[in-house]
């Protein structure tokens, strides 16, 4: 019985010595061990060896990018004005002893230092600046941790801001900023529609008043052209009429054919006198008709010579 009991117990042991000296890391997994109280290694995945009661396992690391939130805290910006800003980290262990000896907990001073440089970064900015500068303040965050978690064995991937949160005073008055904004530019698109009608219209009934213009100059030249033309007709047509009349005095009986014709005509226009008008102009001579007709047959002669004398 007794012997028995000391089997078990050698068994026992073993099992126990075994279990503490094999151990099998994961893949993407660092255990970094302590040798009486000392780094000694780092395990890699897979199969590995340590000493009972010698070595123990200090730290365990997930090597694969990690994402961590970084909480929502108050920054001021350069006007003054608070807004509630929240984020995520995304780091990657990339040396576990600096993980483990660099920092007592890495993962919370990269978060701290996020936090800091987040409002840091916030108070070089005017609000409406902030708002529309995500990426860049994403960009100053993750390069300034980056930069001071190397000594804790932590890479900073990136970081992205989750949200942006004004105070809501500040939010109505941006509401109402871009309620005014959209209604002054409606109001310029408004005038200026206005404005380049009225230009249309001005331009309309200027070229209206040109095309008009041009038309009653070509209708006054037109008739001024007529009215030329129709002179000239009846310069031509009274002048053949003279000719005529010339040629016929001087043929037998002319002479007396004209003098009855004048004289015929004399009376007419005349008894016609006091008919158009209701003052009259009586020349002295009036009653001597003879004297008349002679004045007008002389003219004739003369006429009729000088048209003699052109067919010669």
């Amino acid at each position: 019985m007794s012997s028995l009991i000391v089997v078990l117990i050698v068994v026992v042991a073993a099992f126990f010595i075994l279990r503490t000296t094999i151990r099998v890391v994961p893949q993407q997994r660092a255990w970094v061990v302590e040798r009486l109280g000392k780094y000694h290694a780092v395990l890699e995945p897979g199969l590995n060896f340590i000493i009972p009661f010698l070595d123990r396992i200090a730290f365990r690391f997930d090597m694969r990018e990690v994402p961590m939130e970084v909480p929502a805290q108050v920054c001021i910006s350069l006007d003054n004005t608070t807004m509630t800003v929240d984020g995520v980290l995304y780091l990657q262990i990339t040396d576990s002893v600096k993980a483990a000896y660099g920092s007592s907990n890495p993962f919370t001073s990269v978060i701290q230092l996020a936090q800091t440089t987040m409002r840091s970064e916030i108070g070089k900015l005017h609000l409406d600046a902030a708002l529309s500068s995500r990426q860049l303040l994403n960009t100053a965050v993750a390069a300034s941790v980056d930069e001071a978690a190397v000594n804790w064995g932590v890479k900073v991937l990136r970081y992205e801001i989750k949200d942006i949160t004004p105070p809501q005073e500040i939010i109505r008055a941006m509401e109402l900023q871009i309620t005014a904004e959209r209604e002054k530019r409606a109001l310029i698109a408004k005038s200026e529609g206005q404005r380049q009608q009225q230009i249309n219209t001005s331009e309309g009934q200027r070229q209206q008043d040109i095309n008009v213009a041009d038309g009653r100059k070509q209708a006054e030249v037109l008739r001024a052209q007529g009215e030329a033309a129709a002179i000239q007709l009846v310069a031509e047509a009274t002048a053949a009429a003279i000719r005529v009349i010339g040629d016929a005095a001087q043929a037998p009986g002319g002479i007396e054919a004209l003098q009855m014709q004048l004289a015929k005509d004399y009376i007419e226009k005349w008894g016609n006198l006091a008919k158009v008008g209701t003052s009259l102009v009586i020349p002295a001579d009036l009653g001597n008709i003879g004297a008349l007709v002679g004045t007008a047959l002389a003219m004739v002669k003369q006429s009729g010579g000088q048209h003699g004398a052109a067919k010669a």
